[in-house]
């Protein structure tokens, strides 16, 4: 079973770490195998929701989404949007953009190294509000419960989350200017940090709006649906259950491509966190965005992955420290390594802890509601 839902991420993951180990040597293996494990990691959370949506459409609507659906999601998200924001920041086309990585790698990392102050803000601004927007949340499972009960206090505060982004951009917008007067070449970007922090709040705001219009939307489908099989049983007839189907599977697909998209975000701008690589960038992205699918087709079938209830958590406080480093790249280097391993390192831990909590609970044969808020022993 396992090897059947997964035997092509298994395949691809072979042949594109061995394609990066002979192409640019062990350097581009190790890049390449943390922005596959991040990029899985953080797409954890997407298989779970896509699972969960997925049951309630009929079989056309599924194989369409895990067709068409997931091309969409490998190719227009993981391979060509590093490419646009590569050139839309360098100011260049991305059909340019991708030869100049191919012909002229000294020019292209030039180019990307002057544009990454505005890559960096906008990236670090979206994936903070991600992080914000979970920690301010009151949840009945906690992992850092030390951390996340005060937050949540905290965090019934109206737009919270906007305001601390805003100041965080601001603090590093200031930093940045005062570097820059004892830095020669900088001083013109302070004005370019601001700009691109704020596109990428706003960005995320409309991302979240898309996402709510196409959840209203689905909600209402369902409704009639319910309304119908009310109706049919009152008449004496059985309703045949087989997903649903029209505008209402439409609609979930919309949202399906529009979730996808917002997820894809997280790890597709803090793949820059780690490389500025657009090839080694694409491979790492496209490995993991094919672990998505498989993760979401057992689930459909199997729906036992969501029992590891820290990864959610551990994927969202690897996005915090993507974020933060984001922000910091902006004037200081940071070693990709260190990068990518702080975000695995806390994935791995959060993995570790439900495996721990899992167990624990199995041995108690049951769980209580005050176990769900306590700090897994050993974390």
């Amino acid at each position: 079973m396992v090897l059947k839902t997964f035997g092509w991420s298994f395949a691809i993951t072979a042949i594109g770490l061995a394609f990066a180990a002979w192409q640019w040597g062990w350097e581009a293996f190790g890049i390449v195998l943390i922005l596959s494990i991040l990029e899985i990691s953080l797409s954890f959370d997407n298989a779970v929701v896509n699972a969960g949506i997925l049951k309630k459409m009929n079989a056309f609507w599924q194989k369409i989404f895990l067709t068409v659906g997931i091309l969409i999601a490998v190719f227009g998200m993981r391979l060509v949007f590093p490419v646009a924001i590569v050139a839309i920041s360098a100011k260049v086309g991305p059909i340019e953009a991708v030869q100049l990585a191919m012909d002229e790698p000294q020019r292209y990392e030039a180019l990307v190294t002057d544009a990454h102050p505005a890559i960096a803000a906008f990236g670090g601004m979206f994936l903070m509000m991600i992080f914000l927007d979970f920690i301010f949340t009151d949840r009945d499972i906690k992992w850092l419960g030390w951390i996340e009960r005060p937050l949540a206090k905290i965090g019934k505060v109206d737009m919270l989350s906007v305001c601390v982004a805003l100041i965080m951009l601001l603090g590093t917008a200031m930093t940045f200017a005062t570097h820059a007067h004892t830095s020669t070449g900088h001083a013109d970007k302070t004005a370019t940090v601001l700009l691109a922090g704020v596109a990428g709040l706003i960005t995320y705001l409309v991302v979240g709006g898309l996402s709510g219009h196409f959840e209203n939307k689905i909600e209402e489908e369902e409704e009639r649906e319910h309304e119908e099989e009310e109706k049919a049983k009152a008449e004496g007839k059985e309703p045949t259950v087989i997903g649903l189907a029209g505008k209402a599977a439409f609609f979930l697909f919309l949202y399906l491509e529009v979730l996808d998209a917002s997820f894809s975000f997280d790890g597709v701008i803090g793949a820059f966190a780690i490389t500025n690589h657009i090839f080694w960038m694409s491979l790492g992205l496209g490995i993991g965005a094919m672990y998505v699918r498989s993760l979401t087709v057992y689930l459909v079938r199997q729906g036992t992955l969501d029992d590891y209830v820290y990864l959610e958590h551990g994927a969202h406080y690897a996005i915090g420290a993507l974020a933060a480093i984001l922000l910091v790249t902006i004037q200081h280097e940071i070693n990709e390594i260190i990068t990518g391993l702080v975000g695995v390192i806390l994935i791995a831990a959060s993995f570790w802890s439900s495996v721990r909590r899992n167990k624990r609970v199995a041995a108690e044969g049951g769980e209580s509601s005050a176990e769900k808020s306590e700090v897994p022993s050993g974390v």
